[in-house]
């Protein structure tokens, strides 16, 4: 029987898919093993998770979660990624993800990590072969992932050269405290309703870069632990205008709380998001990408 969904959901944009507004990051699961990922994954959906976000970079997490998706292929919306430049590199990697998922076809196809125009302009052959791909039956539908300071202008020049479904970038209180980056979010925010574009957020959990310590949790910058903190993170970042859902952090242990969170939300008042804005302007950055990110 499928479970009675305890997450609310929204529309994602033209895809059509009412996706729940926690969306399982999968990039947790890149150091884990199966054990641990069944619990997990099956936790989610019990929960009410019914999209996925998945990658052949994050890790052993394509190998691990694999075998549990067959069963429940017509329960999840399948968004997965290529950071190939080449079109070769796109359908390879794309290839072994269906060989690997059991299916004919995921439901979105991104390009991943495109960063800046400069990266955007190199992308040419990977946004070739991932239109072709939609064309053909192996995704449904099609869009583009970063995470950076350059990523909402990159993306916003990428809808208007190519056919795009979706957008997956940063919104949290940390970026959007940058006067430039709230513009250009706010700019391309601005086309993708025009568009009916889908918006996936990211980093909704980020705190600040790890620098010189040691880090404790799987993802490469300093995330929010505490629940309070967390549905705060969750509160904003589904409180902005033009988001659909938002990706869970990249540690297994706080997927429970992000979803318990997601369970519970409820809009910041404009009050509350002014508040935490001036309190993020005074978090460290944990961009640019290149000079924070470990592992």
């Amino acid at each position: 029987m499928t479970p009675v969904s305890a997450l609310p959901t929204r529309r994602l944009g033209r895809t059509g898919h009412l996706s729940s507004v926690a969306i399982l990051g999968t990039a947790a699961y890149g150091r884990s093993n199966p054990d641990e990922v069944a619990t997990s994954f099956h936790a989610a959906l019990d929960a009410g998770v019914n999209h996925i976000d998945v990658a052949p970079t994050y890790g052993a997490a394509e190998v691990l979660v694999g075998p549990h998706i067959p069963a429940v292929r017509d329960r999840i919306f399948i968004g997965e990624k290529s950071n190939k430049h080449d079109a070769d590199g796109v359908r390879r990697q794309l290839e072994r993800t269906l060989d690997r998922f059991g299916t004919d076809h995921v439901d979105l196809y991104q390009a991943h990590g495109v960063v800046s125009i400069a990266d955007l302009d190199q992308r040419g052959g990977a946004f070739e072969a991932i239109l072709r791909a939609r064309d053909e039956g192996l995704c449904r539908w099609v869009g583009i992932t970063g995470h950076d300071f350059g990523t909402p202008a990159a993306q916003l020049e990428a809808v208007r050269r190519y056919d795009l479904d979706t957008v997956m970038l940063p919104v949290y209180a940390g970026a959007l405290a940058h006067p430039q980056y709230l513009a250009d979010l706010t700019a391309l925010l601005d086309e993708a309703a025009r568009r009916d574009l889908g918006v996936q957020a990211i980093k909704v959990g980020a705190h600040q870069p790890w620098g010189d310590r040691t880090p404790t949790h799987g993802c490469w910058y300093e995330p929010f632990t505490e629940p309070e903190l967390l549905a705060r993170g969750v509160r904003f970042t589904l409180s902005t205008p033009g988001v659909h859902a938002f990706a869970t952090t990249g540690d297994v242990r706080l997927i429970p709380l992000l979803l318990d969170a997601a369970s519970r939300y409820t809009p910041m008042t404009p009050a509350e998001r002014d508040a935490l804005l001036q309190e993020a302007a005074e978090w460290p950055t944990i961009f640019p990408l290149e000079v924070h990110a470990k592992g």
